[in-house]
């Protein structure tokens, strides 16, 4: 089974990459819409973590930034009747750190916010989550708070990704901004992370 690769980033895609090892071996990998947005220009170097499964007509390989979220997407897929694609639109949108928090002091409805998943579906992975994390030390609060707050974090998350910004830089935007004034709704939340990240990037 192949459990990491490094070498030179070939080629990527919105939901994967190629990455060539140094004896000359592409391994093309399925990843998460937020890794390709994070992914090096190629040519560069890189390395993956990845999870390889094997079915009757192919051998598919999915590639991951770190050990967590390789963890996280082998928990997600032993969930019943939930696929590589859907783990990775998760991952897509939560970190391992995340959706322990959602599973452990969280709230289903945060699962509704992935695309593809309904009310009764977020109900059922929600379960089988706190089922998997169960013992497992409640991590630090999801940035904005859980909740209601979160779902502001997360909602103003999206209206910044629409407008074209990084993940990783509207993210610790709106950490900031929502740790400077937590009772911001989601218009108060964006207006002050743009007026943020307008500073940072003049």
């Amino acid at each position: 089974m192949i459990a990491y690769v490094h070498g030179t980033l070939l080629s990527k895609q919105e939901k994967s990459c190629v990455v060539l090892t140094p004896g000359g071996v592409g391994y093309e990998l399925a990843i998460s819409i937020k890794l390709a947005a994070a992914l090096p220009a190629p040519g560069e170097k890189i390395e993956l973590y990845v999870q390889t499964i094997v079915r009757e007509d192919a051998i598919d390989l999915y590639g991951f930034p770190t050990q967590d979220e390789r963890g996280a997407f082998a928990v997600l897929i032993g969930i019943d009747r939930l696929g590589p694609k859907t783990a990775l639109t998760i991952l897509s949108m939560y970190s391992p750190q995340e959706l322990l928090t959602i599973a452990v002091t969280g709230d289903p409805s945060a699962l509704e916010r992935v695309s593809g998943i309904g009310k009764k579906s977020a109900q059922r992975i929600f379960l089988e989550l706190k089922y998997r994390f169960e013992g497992k030390a409640a991590p630090a609060p999801l940035a904005g708070g859980a909740g209601a707050a979160a779902g502001i974090f997360l909602d103003s998350l999206a209206g910044l990704a629409n407008l074209g910004y990084k993940d990783p830089e509207a993210r610790a935007a709106l950490a900031k901004v929502l740790e400077n004034e937590p009772d911001l709704d989601v218009a108060g939340a964006l207006r002050k992370a743009l007026k943020f990240l307008a500073k940072q990037n003049s």
